[in-house]
């Protein structure tokens, strides 16, 4: 199996604890970790031309990716 880039752990590791922490106790972290993984997947794939998409459509997913993990940044932070 390929590499996904911008993997959470990857993308924050000092929170790699807290991640795993929020993921297995906090639903609405959950959901958006589940949703951040799916769109980033889902833009690994186009741009890696697995699936290919059209320019439009991966800037959105791009742009979902973003707002996705500024979200989930900010409750990493929270204490």
């Amino acid at each position: 199996m390929s590499h996904t880039p911008h993997e959470l752990h990857e993308e924050f590791p000092e929170f790699s604890a807290r991640i795993h922490e929020l993921k297995t106790g906090d639903a609405h972290f959950g959901k958006l970790f589940d949703a951040y993984h799916e769109v980033n997947r889902s833009v690994h794939r186009a741009e890696t031309d697995v699936e290919p998409t059209d320019d439009t459509n991966l800037e959105e997913m791009r742009k979902q990716r973003m707002v996705l993990k500024d979200e989930i940044y900010a409750l990493l932070k929270a204490e």
